[in-house]
């Protein structure tokens, strides 16, 4: 009777252990915690809302196919796994974990080898916090993003580690919070299309092809972000196209192929951007224009020792925006009644330099003597008129004055730009 006993007690003990990860959500009631430990080879949908904890001791294999991780229902908490080997669909957007309610919780997790790490569709309230997320390793443009968001809003994303992916990117997506995350070797590490209100705090991005570009969006605020090492022939720190309403605020911006790239922003006539109390330094250039524009509000940043600090393509002027109080490293002035502003405005002209921004084969010869002896004689006896890139009435004198961030010197006014509708004057406080 014993042995019969024991071999009973065995294959309950048995079928338990067998139990697939999918039965095992199933047989969890609502509000219940699923404790896990183990690897798990299987893809599963949590249509409940529920807490999967692995505990740092559970690894769950997708087998290569479809998403990994399904989240339908709201109120889910995916914490502490590993999850990895999703299917290689770019069309299916084979991801590690791809949610379509809301207002759940994701984090703690490592992400490696799927192809889309997090997806969101029409997905709303959730908070996505400290995972640490690649692609698999294909080439730039052939991964997936390390998250992707899809028409989805009032999500936080806070954080989190994303590298070695393509981009973290967020489509038609109102309201979002990007907050202390860290990424690097992607494409675009953060990218913005046709998305309003976001604000993009705290950031550190490096070694990517672009750190953050917006795209057709709106009323986006970027602060306290750290841009640094896109050093490609398209690299980038920031990149801004058709944006309006932006706020660029008390940045570190260095050691990129450009700093801050404008495309026709503002796009609309009546709108306008605010750059204010950034460093933007050694960088090849500092700010590139892609053609005359106006209602950019330069205030208050630190131009340092880039190649160029200013560039407008198409022989364009900057000087249709408003630059005032900014310090340049290039400035060549004196403050002799001691006011923290130079004597005289700060004029950023272009010579014969003009020849290495407009033909790519006179860039071979920048800071050669020959160029810098021709740049001399120009600006000595000039034959034609320079180009006038922008003129900064009241330049701050030396770097590491506080006048530079001070409310006075960096609140937008009514004069700073052309508009038709009456504005609120706009500071950087807590800058």
């Amino acid at each position: 009777m014993k042995p019969f006993l024991i071999l009973i007690l065995l294959g309950f003990s048995f079928q338990a252990s067998c139990k697939t990860l999918q039965k095992l959500i199933d047989s969890t009631a609502i509000g219940g915690t699923l404790l896990l430990s183990g690897v798990y080879k299987e893809r599963v949908v949590v249509n409940k809302s529920i807490t999967i904890d692995g505990q740092n001791k559970t690894t769950i294999d997708g087998l290569g196919k479809n998403s990994v991780i399904s989240i339908t229902a709201d109120n889910v908490t995916i914490k502490n796994l590993k999850i990895t080997n999703s299917g290689n669909s770019h069309d299916q957007i084979d991801s590690a974990i791809f949610v379509t309610s809301s207002y759940n919780k994701i984090t703690h997790n490592v992400i490696y080898n799927t192809l889309f790490g997090i997806n969101f569709k029409e997905a709303h309230h959730n908070r996505v916090t400290h995972n640490d997320i690649s692609s698999k390793k294909h080439t730039l443009g052939m991964r997936g993003d390390g998250i992707k968001v899809w028409a989805s809003n009032n999500n936080l994303f806070e954080s989190n580690v994303i590298h070695d992916s393509r981009d973290m990117v967020l489509w038609y997506s109102d309201n979002n919070t990007v907050l202390n995350n860290t990424g690097w070797n992607n494409r675009y590490s953060l990218h913005f299309m046709y998305a309003g209100n976001n604000l993009v705090r705290g950031n550190k991005y490096k070694n990517s092809a672009v750190g953050i570009f917006l795209m057709y969006s709106h009323h986006t605020v970027l602060e306290s972000n750290e841009l640094s090492f896109s050093t490609g022939g398209t690299g980038m720190g920031i990149g801004v196209k058709e944006v309006d309403h932006m706020t660029i605020k008390n940045n570190k911006i260095v050691y990129n192929s450009t700093g801050i790239y404008l495309d026709q922003s503002p796009y609309k006539p009546d709108a306008y951007n605010l750059i204010v109390g950034n460093t933007i330094a050694f960088n090849k250039s500092g700010v590139v224009i892609h053609s005359t524009i106006k209602n950019n509000v330069f205030r208050g940043n630190a131009f340092l020792d880039n190649l160029e600090d200013v560039i407008v393509h198409s022989n364009g002027t900057a000087n249709d925006n408003f630059w005032s109080g900014n310090f340049w490293s290039a400035y060549e002035g004196l403050d002799r009644n001691r006011d923290g502003y130079g004597d005289r405005p700060f004029i950023n002209k272009r010579y014969i330099d003009q020849i290495w921004i407009n033909d790519k084969w006179g860039k071979f010869f920048f800071g050669s003597p020959v160029l810098s002896l021709l740049n001399l004689l120009a600006k000595i006896a000039p034959l034609s008129e320079p180009i006038l890139i922008l003129k900064d009435e009241k330049p701050i004198f030396s770097k590491n004055s506080t006048l530079r961030l001070s409310i006075e010197n960096i609140t937008l006014r009514r004069s700073d730009i052309e508009i038709d509708e009456e504005i609120e004057e706009e500071d950087a406080e807590g800058i």
